[in-house]
């Protein structure tokens, strides 16, 4: 079994301001992983990627995840391709369908998500690699274009999706899938399934999102995560129960990060809810097997 790399998610409501200083303590303490989140009307996640990189030395800076109608592959390539070259072997490129409400709301919602995050995929890999690209796709068009500074390192592209078409697609074209809030050790089981159904190998990395809170009460514990797990159960058609956390005491929270690893996860990126984010975190990574 591989190490497993356990991060810390900037949560998309924290202010950008903050996001060095975040950055900074959560690498003293430790965290492998830190995450960057790229939602409409929230932050920029290449942009928060550039500034959690540039404030630290070792930190490996993920982006969960980069809309695909929000982005021509080009322009996503050359921004990627800055970053790896800056900062080499430090940078994970998560791409995914986007909210389809949201891209409604900018109109560029496309005719067929999963044609354009295949295409988008693929030519961004192919222009990161160095190679001259032509497409002619069913959402993506690009005529002779080539980087003139691809990155020596092309970052890791991970397709951050939920559904099981989607998730064949990743295993088939991405290099792993970063996968939603909620999902515990029996989904990644499955989830792992479908992606060796689309052709994913044992390089196929799979990073998981899950709501975190470290608390020696049960009661204040459960208070403190109903209104996400409320939430994002309707969000994922399932009863508010069964959403997977990583919660209690911090041996109680360790344990449910080791069920996740023993699921096949390779990354966990807790999601802090709650006061003191930064002391959960050390809570959590003093008593977590890695």
């Amino acid at each position: 079994m591989t190490n497993l790399r356990i991060g810390v998610m900037y949560d998309r409501d924290w202010a950008p301001e903050g996001l060095p200083d975040f950055a900074r303590q959560a690498e003293a303490l430790g965290a492998d992983d830190l995450w960057v989140v790229e939602d409409l009307r929230w932050n920029g996640g290449v942009s928060a990627a550039a500034v959690a990189l540039g404030a630290t030395r070792r930190l490996r800076v993920g982006i969960g995840i980069a809309p695909a109608p929000l982005r021509s592959p080009a322009l996503l390539a050359m921004e990627l391709a800055t970053l790896a070259r800056v900062f080499p072997g430090r940078l994970v490129a998560g791409i995914g369908h986007g909210v389809r409400e949201w891209m409604e709301q900018v109109g560029v919602a496309p005719r067929s998500p999963l044609a354009l995050l295949e295409e988008t995929i693929t030519a961004v890999r192919a222009l990161l690699h160095g190679e001259r690209v032509t497409s002619e796709g069913r959402e993506v068009r690009i005529d002779d274009i080539r980087l003139v500074h691809p990155p020596a390192e092309p970052p890791p592209l991970v397709a951050g999706v939920v559904r099981p078409r989607s998730l064949e697609l990743s295993g088939r074209v991405a290099d792993g899938t970063l996968i939603a809030e909620g999902h515990g050790p029996r989904d990644l089981e499955n989830i792992r399934a479908l992606l060796a159904k689309g052709g994913a190998g044992e390089d196929h990395t799979l990073s998981v999102f899950a709501f975190c809170n470290v608390g020696d009460d049960p009661e204040e514990v459960a208070r403190t995560l109903h209104p996400h797990t409320e939430g994002h159960g309707a969000w994922l058609g399932r009863p508010q129960e069964d959403v997977f956390t990583v919660s209690g005491s911090a041996a109680q929270a360790a344990g449910r990060i080791g069920a996740l690893r023993a699921s096949g996860a390779d990354t966990v990126v807790l999601r802090f809810v709650g006061p003191e984010p930064l002391r959960q975190l050390e809570a959590v990574l003093e008593v977590a097997e890695r």
